[in-house]
């Protein structure tokens, strides 16, 4: 009988993956809390101000949903059809002139604010100067037939409102090329390779499933703000906020950095902000597809904090006078 060696270890045994708890369980905990609490939550929900609420709410997730998913499938579906080469092909070799072209391919190469951070990235990497990347960054989402469509629905008998939004990006995002081509190194970036998921076999599906998930959510948060907004804000309070024009241009402008909607449906909860001036309103959908809290973030991990420091204030005060001077000239 042989003995063991003295210097060999033993194998530990792999101890049981702990799962972790997501989405189902918080829900289940949640519903399983409200079923306790109905007798003492009955007399809350029959109020008449909840029931306007909740009203608002899902009529606003209602009419944007369609237009959230149908713009989440035209751009997973145009991301795999054409690469980023598309659009390195058409740009001019000067980029002061290749701005405004990128500018305008965002219009045939549509994306949800998710994906534009990326692709900016990559565009980058294969040769394209860093601010013609982005302004096609801050033009793709805002500016692509899925918005304008969705705006037209949201904004019935005012094609002045979809004029003025396309105008408005496409501003933003052709002055926010030009001053990054004029800082240059200054504005000191730094990149990133992309996410997974935009990489690989079964790129569609997963981009649409990451891109639909991730931006339902912000839908739904804005949607519950918009409703709660023209509830139980009081009229006075919103009347005068909205009868400013200044504050009331930069109440929404906030608005819209803070909720994060998506591009493809905020339409419909700034037309359910009816208190407020159209351009007020049209500030909230030029600010929110160019800059919000979510892309901020975005930004921040993808071209480092140094950068967003620089770039967003730059972004978001670029939209505001874009869309203030656009909406005196067309609204």
């Amino acid at each position: 009988m042989t003995s063991a060696d003295p210097t060999t270890t033993p194998t530990p045994t792999p101890s049981p993956a702990r799962r972790a708890i997501g989405q189902p369980e918080i829900v289940g905990v949640l519903l399983l809390l409200a079923l306790l609490a109905q007798g003492k939550l009955s007399s809350t929900l029959d109020s008449e101000a909840l029931g306007t609420w909740c009203t608002i709410f899902v009529a606003v997730v209602v009419q944007s949903a369609p237009f959230l998913l149908g713009g989440v499938i035209l751009s997973a579906a145009i991301s795999v059809l054409l690469s980023e080469r598309v659009l390195q092909r058409v740009v001019p070799k000067n980029p002061v002139l290749a701005v405004p072209v990128a500018g305008v391919a965002g219009i045939g190469l549509p994306g949800c604010e998710c994906a534009a951070v990326p692709v900016a990235g990559s565009l980058m990497r294969r040769g394209i100067a860093p601010a013609v990347a982005l302004t096609f960054l801050l033009a793709a989402p805002a500016v692509n037939p899925a918005v304008l469509v969705s705006t037209a629905v949201a904004f019935p008998g005012q094609p002045e409102m979809v004029v003025a939004r396309f105008v408005a990006s496409l501003l933003t995002a052709v002055a926010v090329g030009w001053f990054c081509l004029n800082r240059g190194d200054r504005m000191r970036l730094r990149r990133r390779p992309d996410p997974p998921h935009l990489h690989g076999p079964g790129r569609f599906t997963a981009t649409v499933r990451h891109d639909f998930l991730h931006a339902s959510g912000f839908l739904v948060i804005g949607a519950m703000i918009a409703a709660a907004v023209n509830t139980f804000v009081p009229r006075s309070v919103v009347d005068t906020v909205a009868g400013q024009a200044v504050v009331g241009v930069l109440t929404l402008a906030l608005l819209a950095f803070v909720v994060a909607l998506c591009s493809e449906s905020d339409a419909f909860v700034a037309a359910s902000l009816t208190a407020f001036s159209s351009t007020a309103q049209l500030a909230f959908l030029v600010v929110g597809p160019a800059m919000d809290v979510k892309l901020a973030a975005m930004e921040a991990g993808q071209f480092g904090k140094a950068f967003a420091v620089r770039f967003v204030p730059v972004v978001v005060v670029t939209a505001v006078l874009s869309a203030s001077l656009i909406g005196w000239w067309l609204l």
